[in-house]
Formats: C-alpha cells, sequence, structure tokens
C-alpha cells in the first residue's frame, strides 16, 4: 500500500471526525478557558480552603497524608489515601487508624474526607485562577461566580449542529465521557437544545436509574453524558440513593455528601455504585467491530483505571476502534501513548499535537502555520467547524 501524502493523512482526521459511531473522552483541560482549575492549582486552592477552615483536620490528617504521598499528588489522590485509612479504620474493632504516628477516629476520616469534597465542590461552583507560582489571580464566590461556558457552548453547537452534510442523519448517539465535577458539559447541552442522558431520572432535582451491566437507553436522545468521577450536583443520602440536586437545595436531606470519585469505601453500595457503572458504558462504547472513534480533548492520559480500559479495547483483533488524541505533548508523548502507537495496533493511534500528528510510529507531520493549538477545546471544536487547514 503507497504511503499517504500528508494531505491525505491529515484529511483521515476529519474522516474519523465525522464518524458515524463516535466517542468523546473530556479531562480538565476542556475547562482551563472556563476559569476552572486544573488539577494541580485545585489542589493548591483546597488546601489553603481546609487550612483556613479547619486547621485541626489539616494539620492532623490532611498535611500527613501529603506527606505519605509522591511530591507530584494532588487532591484526587489524597482521597483515594483518605478512603483507604477509613476502610481500616472501619474494620478495626476500635474504629481507629494511625496516621503519622497518631490515632485518628473514624469519625475524624469522614469528615476530613466530607471537607474536601465541599471545597471541591465550591472552587468548581465559583471559578478560580492562579498563576504559575500559586498566587490567586482571579478567585470568584457563590454569589458573584466567574465560570465561563463560552467555550463549551460553542463545542457541543459545533458538534451537533454543524456536522458535515449527511452526517447528522446517520450519526448514531454520540458518547460523551468526562472526568470534570463541573456541569459545563450538560448546561451547554440544554442551552443547544440538544436532548441527552445522563443515567437520571427527573428534572432539576432527579434520582439516578442507571444500574451496572445496563446499557445506555435508546430514547432518541442526540447524547450520552457519562460523568466518569462524578459531579458537584451529585449526592448520596443515607439510604444509599444517588440524587442530582440543585444548588443550595436542602433536600433531599441536609447531611447528605456530595459524590465525587473516589469516595470513601464504606459509602458506594455494589449496586448503587455510579463509579462502575460509567467504567462499564465506558468500556462497552471502545469495543466495536464496526468503524468507531474515541476522540479525547483536555485529558492527558493520566488515569491508570481509564487508560488500562482503552488498552483492553484497542489490543482487541476484532476492535475496529481507533483512538484520536488532541494533546499538547509539550514534553513530550505520554508513556501509555508512546508504547501504544508502537505497538501491533499502533496504525489505530493518531495524536493532534503541539508538535504535530503522528499516525501509528510515524510523525511528527507539520501542519501549515508556526502556531499549531489544535490540541485545544477551541482548536478542537474549529477543526470540527472548519477541518484541519492543511
Amino acid at each position: 500500500m503507497d504511503e499517504l501524502t500528508d494531505d491525505e493523512l491529515f484529511s483521515q482526521i476529519e474522516e474519523h471526525l465525522k464518524c458515524s459511531e463516535q466517542s468523546w473522552l473530556m479531562g480538565a483541560g476542556i475547562s482551563f478557558d472556563a476559569k476552572l482549575p486544573l488539577m494541580y492549582p485545585l489542589t493548591n486552592k483546597v488546601k489553603k480552603d481546609v487550612e483556613s477552615s479547619h486547621k485541626k483536620l489539616y494539620d492532623e490528617i490532611i498535611t500527613p497524608l501529603f506527606e505519605e504521598l509522591p511530591v507530584n499528588c494532588h487532591i484526587e489522590h489524597v482521597l483515594s489515601h483518605l478512603g483507604d485509612y477509613a476502610a481500616l479504620a472501619e474494620r478495626n474493632k476500635e474504629n481507629k487508624t494511625v496516621i503519622n504516628g497518631s490515632e485518628i477516629e473514624l469519625a475524624s476520616l469522614e469528615e476530613a474526607h466530607n471537607v474536601i469534597l465541599e471545597s471541591i465542590s465550591n472552587v468548581i461552583r465559583c471559578g478560580y485562577v492562579e498563576d504559575k507560582d500559586g498566587n490567586t489571580v482571579e478567585e470568584g464566590t457563590l454569589s458573584v461566580p466567574i465560570v465561563d461556558i463560552g467555550a463549551h457552548l460553542e463545542f457541543i453547537d459545533t458538534l451537533f449542529n454543524h456536522a458535515s452534510a449527511g452526517v447528522h442523519e446517520r450519526r448514531k448517539t454520540v458518547n460523551i465521557f468526562t472526568t470534570n465535577y463541573d456541569t459545563l458539559l450538560e448546561d451547554a447541552l440544554a442551552l443547544n437544545k440538544v436532548p441527552y442522558w445522563d443515567g437520571f431520572a427527573g428534572g432539576a432535582v432527579a434520582h439516578r436509574t442507571q444500574r451496572y451491566g445496563e446499557p445506555a437507553p435508546s430514547n432518541g436522545q442526540r447524547a450520552n453524558l457519562i460523568k466518569m468521577h462524578g459531579s458537584i450536583d451529585w449526592f448520596l443520602c443515607e439510604k444509599g440513593y444517588v440524587w442530582r440536586v440543585r444548588d443550595n437545595d436542602r433536600y433531599p436531606k441536609a447531611d447528605r455528601r456530595v459524590l465525587i470519585y473516589p469516595q470513601a469505601t464504606k459509602y458506594i453500595a455494589t449496586q448503587q455504585d455510579p463509579f462502575s457503572t460509567q467504567f462499564d458504558l465506558f468500556r462497552k462504547s471502545l469495543n466495536s467491530s464496526n468503524s468507531n472513534t474515541l476522540a479525547v480533548c483536555g485529558y492527558s492520559f493520566g488515569d491508570d483505571h481509564i487508560n488500562n480500559e482503552i488498552e483492553f479495547a484497542l489490543s482487541k483483533e476484532e476492535n475496529k476502534t481507533v483512538l484520536l488524541a488532541f494533546l499538547e505533548c509539550r514534553d513530550g508523548i505520554p508513556t501509555c501513548l508512546e508504547r501504544w502507537r508502537n505497538s501491533s495496533f499502533g496504525s489505530r493511534v493518531i495524536i493532534a499535537s503541539l508538535r504535530g500528528l503522528y499516525v501509528g510510529n510515524k510523525g511528527p507531520f507539520k501542519r501549515k502555520g508556526d502556531d499549531d493549538y489544535w490540541w485545544t477545546f477551541k482548536g478542537v471544536t474549529s477543526v470540527l467547524k472548519n477541518g484541519c487547514e492543511v
């Protein structure tokens, strides 16, 4: 088979984005222009908030946990570590465990867990921007948030309302998976009048109906929105039910807890665990014997759970899923992507980066122009709307 020209390689991206069977995986990077922090600025902000509001918890639990973990850990790692300690304390006959040589009661671990989740939730609702040195540049409040939905509105509008001729008619329901806690994608879908399903039934207050193993329903919706790590408007009540609730509502009950992954283990019942259900839907979307595209934006391939699912699916001989990753790669290609593109399924791994286009183990192929920001959220929207413009 003859080698494809550069123009043909770039046009392949446009064809993959027109695929009738496609899913998107979105990460924190898509909300950067919305004035929401990436994981490390979020971690800095949460540490500041917890230290100022719950100094004893911060000194006795939060600080020792950070000291135990690697230097590059972030707040999700701390939540996981905290959940592990909570599980140990729960199994202990005195409901205690030891952190940094000090006995800590389960109730204190639970409180620290809830305080962190509430802080994350408030930061995401309000918006927060800091400089590279960790200094606050701009900060919203609950009464005056600074969050900007503009880029999300344009992306959803472009994806669903400005597709190339004939694509809309033959395209199946688009799966949108996100690791983000914010509600910008679902808000953008609603504001663009795109009918979608998210696993809940109801209105402004809704209850989760999706169970593990069940497929997404086929009710004529144009999008399925699957939040892999939970949401700032998801709450778990003491009966084990998962609710989607509006800001400031004090029902279904005031002692509910924000449902953001990872959770302390005791709070998730097997049949009602939304996270395993979300990953099950992700796994099913990746396994296809038909032409299928997984487009990735804003996700830096730092979640081993997600990466393992992608690798397992792509490695199946009968699978035809193509991975199209829009990624900066300023400091090099992530380790897992480097391994995948040099593997037996490498031809189905495409990376659109600041450095250029990689197709399998070939590349980078540069686009025309010096500044290549097609890997950003706005850049991806432009590619959907205008093509690669080679």
